[in-house]
C-alpha cells in the first residue's frame, strides 16, 4: 500500500527570515494583504516587526486580530467577513497556533462557501477547494501550524475542540524567524515546547507511523531535549532558533500519520476549562506515556538510545518506561511546568464527562494501545493526583 506525505511548497529558516516575505508576496502577484494575528502579539509589539516589511515594501494589508487563546467558531466566522470587506488576495498569519488555525478556517470557508458552518469541518474533511493562499509565520515554538494540515477551533456550544484535517488548509509558504519567537515569556516557551514534544513523541509511536515520519520525529525530541531547557531558561538565541526548528520538522511528521491520546485527552481540557494546549501536553504526557508503555517499550528503548542514555539498550522492559517517563517528567520541570489538572479545575465529577468526550476525538484512533472510556477516566484521575 501507498504511504501519502503531504508537506507545504516553500519554507525559511533563520533570524531575520520575515525580510523574504515581500518579495515573496510580490513574486506570487498577491496585492493586498489579509493580516491575521492576535492582541497581545500587537501590544508586545511582535506584529509590528511584520507589518514593518509591509510598510517598506508599500503593500497594503487590514489586520483582523479578535482571536482567542483557543480560537472558536466565532473567531473564525467573523474573521471570513472581515476578509471578504477588506478584498485581501491572501492571508498572511502571524503567531501561534491560535492565529494560524484561525487563517486556516477563514481560509477554507473563504473558497468553500458551502462549508460556512465550520462545525462541518470537524474531523477529515472533504472540501472540494484549496484554501485562500496562507503565508505564515509562527512566533511560537510549538504547534507547527505553519506545516501541517490540521487545524483545531473550539466549539464553545458543545464544549469541544474539533480538529480539522484538511489538505486544502497547508500554508503555501512558511517563514520561521526566530527574532519573532524571541518575545515569548518563559511560560509560553515551556508549554509551546513541551506541545512539540508531544507531537513528536506521539508521532514516533502513532499507530500510522512509517520511515519517514520516524526520521522527522526522532530528530524533533532529540533537539528538543537538547534545546528546550535553555531556550526556556536562558533565552539562548541558538536555542530559541532550533527550538523553532525542531517544531516545524515534528510538524512534518505528525500532519502526516496523526498523534494519540494525549492530545485526545488534552483537546477537552482546552475546550472545557480554557487550559492552554502547551500545559495540557506537558501534564498528560508523562501518564499517558506510561499507559502506552505495554506496547511501545521498544518504541522508548529507541528514543533513550538517541537522547543519551545508550544504557537503555539493555534494560528491560519496564525499567525503560520508567526511565522514559521519568525524563519526560523532570524535561517538563526544568522549564517550570509542575501543575496538575486540579489546578485548572478539574473535578472528580467531570472524568465522565472528559473521558466521553475524549472518546469522540478524532486524535484516539492514532493511539498505538486501544483505550476504553474506563481507561479515559483512571487518567485523568491519575493526572489529577501527580
Amino acid at each position: 500500500m501507498a504511504t501519502k506525505f503531504v508537506l507545504n511548497e516553500t519554507s525559511y529558516f533563520g533570524k531575520g527570515a520575515r525580510q523574504n516575505l515581500a518579495e515573496e508576496i510580490k513574486k506570487r502577484g498577491f496585492t493586498k494583504v489579509f493580516l491575521v494575528t492576535d492582541k497581545a502579539l500587537i501590544e508586545a509589539g511582535v506584529t509590528a516587526k511584520v507589518e514593518d516589511v509591509l510598510n517598506q515594501a508599500q503593500i497594503p494589508y487590514e489586520t483582523y486580530a479578535e482571536i482567542k487563546p483557543n480560537p472558536t467558531i466565532k473567531n473564525v466566522t467573523d474573521g471570513v467577513e472581515a476578509c471578504k470587506n477588506s478584498n485581501a488576495d491572501v492571508i498572511v498569519a502571524v503567531g501561534g497556533g491560535s492565529s494560524i488555525d484561525t487563517a486556516k478556517g477563514i481560509s477554507i470557508v473563504i473558497t468553500n462557501p458551502n462549508r460556512a458552518d465550520v462545525k462541518s469541518l470537524n474531523g477529515l474533511s472533504n472540501t472540494e477547494n484549496k484554501g485562500m493562499p496562507i503565508i505564515a509565520l509562527p512566533t511560537t515554538a510549538g504547534t507547527a501550524a505553519e506545516v501541517t494540515i490540521n487545524y483545531v477551533i473550539t466549539d464553545e456550544e458543545e464544549k469541544i475542540k474539533m480538529v480539522c484535517v484538511d489538505p486544502n488548509d497547508i500554508p503555501i509558504l512558511s517563514i520561521v524567524d526566530a527574532e519573532l519567537m524571541a518575545s515569548m515569556p518563559k511560560s509560553l516557551a515551556a508549554a509551546t515546547g513541551m506541545d512539540a514534544l508531544t507531537h513528536a513523541v506521539e508521532g514516533y509511536i502513532t499507530a500510522a507511523h512509517n520511515e519517514m515520519s520516524d526520521m522527522f520525529h526522532m530528530k524533533a525530541i532529540q533537539m528538543i531535549f537538547k534545546y528546550l531547557p535553555a531556550a526556556v531558561n536562558e533565552k539562548n538565541e541558538e536555542a530559541i532558533e532550533m527550538m523553532g526548528m525542531a517544531q516545524y520538522i515534528a510538524g512534518m511528521g505528525f500532519s502526516n500519520v496523526g498523534l494519540g491520546i494525549v492530545h485526545s485527552m488534552a483537546h477537552q481540557l482546552g475546550a472545557v476549562y480554557d487550559t492552554p494546549h502547551g500545559i495540557a501536553n506537558a501534564m498528560l504526557l508523562p501518564i499517558v506515556m506510561r499507559f502506552n508503555g505495554e506496547v511501545c517499550a521498544n518504541r522508548f528503548r529507541e528514543i533513550l538510545v538517541n537522547i543519551g542514555r545508550p544504557d537503555a539498550a539493555n534494560l528491560n522492559d519496564q525499567d525503560v518506561i520508567n526511565t522514559f517517563v521519568w525524563m519526560l517528567t523532570e524535561l517538563s520541570k526544568q522549564v517550570g511546568i509542575n501543575q496538575t489538572i486540579k489546578d485548572y479545575g478539574v473535578k472528580e465529577e467531570d472524568l465522565e464527562m472528559l473521558a466521553n468526550k475524549a472518546m469522540q476525538d478524532p486524535c484516539k484512533p492514532g493511539n498505538p494501545r486501544e483505550v476504553t472510556k474506563e481507561d479515559f477516566i483512571d487518567l485523568y484521575r491519575k493526572a489529577m493526583e501527580v
